[in-house]
């Protein structure tokens, strides 16, 4: 289960066109402060927003960010199958020896 964002959308969508348009840019410590939030939090809003807009190459964008999220669980849900169908394997396999025996 995902855990609750501790800041909503609007704050952060906010937050990153303060710092965007303000000129001079402020330090990401004075414009959280003003805002509420907290500087390192302000700092990873402004990077991944500018790896959505094609600026920044270092890290992923949000999109793909989704894409990973969705294909590790599709993953995970696969390796548990893989894992249920191995075990009823074993069990069908072991019921079918013909040289057990049987009292």
């Amino acid at each position: 289960m995902v855990a609750p964002k501790k800041y909503p959308d609007e704050l952060r969508e906010r937050a990153v066109r303060l710092y965007r348009t303000s000129s001079p840019r402020p330090t990401f410590r004075a414009l959280a402060d003003q805002l509420g939030v907290h500087h390192e939090a302000l700092r990873n809003w402004v990077r991944q927003a500018e790896a959505d807009a094609g600026e920044r190459d270092d890290r992923p964008t949000s999109t793909e960010n989704e894409e990973l999220r969705r294909l590790r669980k599709e993953v995970a849900e696969l390796r548990r199958a893989n894992d249920i169908l191995k075990a009823a394997s074993a069990f069908f396999a072991q019921e079918m020896d013909p040289t057990r025996k049987r009292s």
